[in-house]
């Protein structure tokens, strides 16, 4: 085997390796995700269960600050961690809005 073969061999390696942690990390991201959107459908309850609007802007501002502060502390862009949040805050309204109208669980 000679050099080239040698270095290509460890970096697949390795890739191997990233890509493993990677997957784990995926994983816990989903389970994660999972949970929070079981807790977001028992706020769409509650909200529902005492005629509460589906959507909370003000606390939605927050948590855009929270989480734009979170992510540079985190050193991840905070305009890339905000178009996330704001994905699963309308997932969540979503949710909400069919608990609401009585199409949800």
């Amino acid at each position: 085997m000679n050099t080239t073969e040698a270095r290509q061999d460890a970096a697949r390696l390795k890739l191997e390796e990233l890509r493993c942690s990677i997957d784990n990390i995926d994983a816990a991201l989903i389970y994660m995700l999972a949970e929070r959107f079981r807790h977001t459908q028992a706020v769409g309850r509650l909200k529902a269960a005492n005629d509460m609007p589906p959507a909370d802007p003000a606390r939605e501002a927050r948590q855009v600050a929270r989480l734009r502060e979170l992510a540079t502390a985190a050193h991840l862009d905070p305009d890339f961690a905000e178009k996330f949040l704001a994905f699963i805050i309308r997932e969540v309204i979503r949710h909400h809005e069919a608990i609401a109208a009585g199409t949800g669980q």
